[in-house]
């Protein structure tokens, strides 16, 4: 990989987790609490309350807050009345990603010696908000939330805004993600060297191209940058 200049990452799964997507972790977080179910049932449900929350809040809605609403759609969406479910859950959702993002902010801090950072994230309109309040906005050039531009990742445009913010080209930068049909395709979309990041037990699926960086830690970039 030639040295970047600059270097983008993702919010949510990559910053606030090793790879996992937030529908990945609710789903484990609900069958703790509330009894196994099949991935099947719980997919849809969980999207149409994420998708609830896009574009329809306060740009300065807390990460905790914003949790806490998707939490309670996914109860409705299943059908529990019990409030103190969703609270449970969002609670261990919200301490765990607390706790990876207390990491990601010292690594940000860290690479910002050397590199432009940035944010690119399919989010609800408070990312900039959100990044603030988790410590991460010190080191962060740009924050680009899909809600607040009007295209998601895996479109070339959201990407474009981002670069456009760093003062950089395509080739200059690195997309670091865990989504391969957002963040990957997208980054390769418009000529990004990209890294994935995802768990070891990611079931075998390999990267998008031949000779991509794979990383199962995002403590691993230190040592490909």
């Amino acid at each position: 990989m030639a040295f970047p200049f600059a270097v983008l990452f993702d919010f949510g799964g990559t910053l606030d987790a090793d790879g996992v997507a937030w529908k990945e972790r609710f789903f484990r977080l609900w069958c703790e609490e509330a009894g196994v179910i099949a991935p099947a049932r719980f997919a849809p449900v969980f999207y149409a309350a994420d998708n609830a929350v896009v574009g329809a809040v306060s740009p300065t809605l807390t990460l905790r807050e914003t949790v806490d609403r998707i939490a309670q759609g996914v109860a409705r969406g299943m059908g529990v009345s019990d409030p103190a479910l969703a609270e449970r859950i969002a609670k261990r959702f919200l301490e765990e990603a607390l706790d990876r993002l207390r990491a990601s902010a010292l690594l940000l801090s860290q690479l910002s010696r050397r590199y432009r950072l940035g944010v690119v994230s399919n989010f609800y309109g408070n990312l900039s908000a959100v990044c603030a309040e988790t410590g991460l906005s010190p080191f962060l050039t740009v924050m680009v939330d899909s809600a607040c531009v009007g295209c998601v990742k895996p479109d070339p445009r959201i990407f474009q805004a981002a670069l456009a913010g760093l003062n950089a080209k395509p080739e200059q930068a690195v997309f670091v993600g865990d989504s391969l049909p957002r963040d990957m395709a997208g980054a390769k979309g418009i000529g990004m060297p990209h890294i994935w990041l995802t768990p070891k037990t990611s079931g075998g699926e390999g990267p998008c191209c031949p000779g991509d960086r794979v990383i199962h830690a995002l403590e691993e970039l230190r040592q490909l940058l």
